[in-house]
């Protein structure tokens, strides 16, 4: 087992892989420890993967490539890297050269001497436009809020682990924002931060947009469900049906028993099915029963399910030998 890995998700970088990858090797060298690079292609459109097959022949001991089939985000990226990983420490960077790797030592520190499962990167200071820098404190506000966690700064690309938490949690869809929280869900308790140099993008550009922000704060939402009923999907599909259909049963039941009486004592009334209400109370009884069996659905899903890669590979190169 190695000492340190480092993987690197990346999407149409070719201009910054070559010094990225000399500076890591001058910062991995002088640290004393065993490592590899493992950098993912997420389905790059320009040559990437070519620079990436020729940073493998250059230094074979190190470099490992994993190229996946077409764009499928940053979480896949990182699943993929994670499942070959084969470091006790596991740092994860972004490619565009604005995470330094100088700060490695002392996050490798941190997780080794201090004994941390997870440190998160804190871009305290940012080289990135207002657009992105006020919804980003809205959006750490709110994940803070949601999850307990003190931190600054969930979506920074800068991150240590044990190697025991990369294998524990199950990344998809596009919770690479909140690993922290995956970890703290998968019962790692000890998270914490380091404030990191941010470095303006030297080549290229931003390969997320404004839609990014929408889809976290949904994806927020689904940790937090998951978090809690996630293990036992009834109690949420189950209680929330149970209460629909006791609601619409007595409802309707009320409006039954109100017509007969309005009839025994010779008033004249309108049918039940002319009443709006009865079919407010079918339809919430009708859900309520859709929602009871999702939960069921859901609990049997969950006691057979088998965890099955969602990233689809293209390449590996020098990934087990291969």
């Amino acid at each position: 087992m190695l000492d340190i890995s480092v993987v690197i998700p990346l999407y149409n970088e070719e201009e910054s892989l070559p010094e990225l990858n000399d500076w890591l090797a001058r910062v991995l060298n002088g640290m004393g420890h065993s490592y590899e690079v493992i950098y993912v292609d997420d389905g790059s459109t320009d040559t990437s993967w070519m620079v990436i097959e020729s940073l493998i022949e250059a230094d074979v001991a190190h470099v490992k490539g994993i190229k996946l089939r077409g764009n499928q985000g940053k979480s896949q990226a990182l699943r993929a890297g994670f499942h070959d990983t084969c470091g006790r420490v596991v740092f994860t960077m972004d490619a565009d050269l604005q995470d330094s790797p100088d700060e490695l030592p002392v996050m490798y520190s941190m997780i080794t001497d201090q004994g941390y499962d997870l440190v998160s990167g804190w871009k305290q200071k940012r080289y990135d436009p207002l657009s992105k820098t006020i919804p980003t404190k809205l959006f750490n506000y709110v994940a803070r809020k949601a999850s307990g966690l003190t931190l600054h700064d969930f979506n920074c690309g800068l991150k240590a682990y044990r190697c025991e938490v990369v294998k524990a949690i199950d990344i998809y869809g596009e919770m690479h924002r909140y690993v922290p929280m995956l970890a703290q869900q998968a019962g790692f308790r000890k998270i914490g931060e380091k404030v990191v140099h941010h470095r303006a993008r030297k080549y290229g550009h931003s390969k997320f947009g404004i839609e990014r922000f929408f889809n976290g704060m949904l994806d927020m939402i689904s940790i937090v469900v998951l978090r809690r009923f996630g293990r036992s999907p009834m109690h949420f599909f189950g209680t929330l049906g149970f209460f629909m259909f006791v609601i619409g049963f007595f409802s309707a039941a009320y409006i039954g028993i109100n017509k007969l009486y309005m009839l025994y004592q010779g008033y004249k009334t309108i049918l039940v099915t002319d009443n709006p209400w009865f079919y407010i109370m079918l339809t919430m009884m009708l859900l309520g029963v859709q929602f009871f069996m999702a939960g069921f659905i859901g609990e049997m899903i969950v006691k057979n399910r088998q965890r099955v890669p969602d990233y689809y590979l293209e390449k590996e190169k020098n990934i087990n030998n291969n």
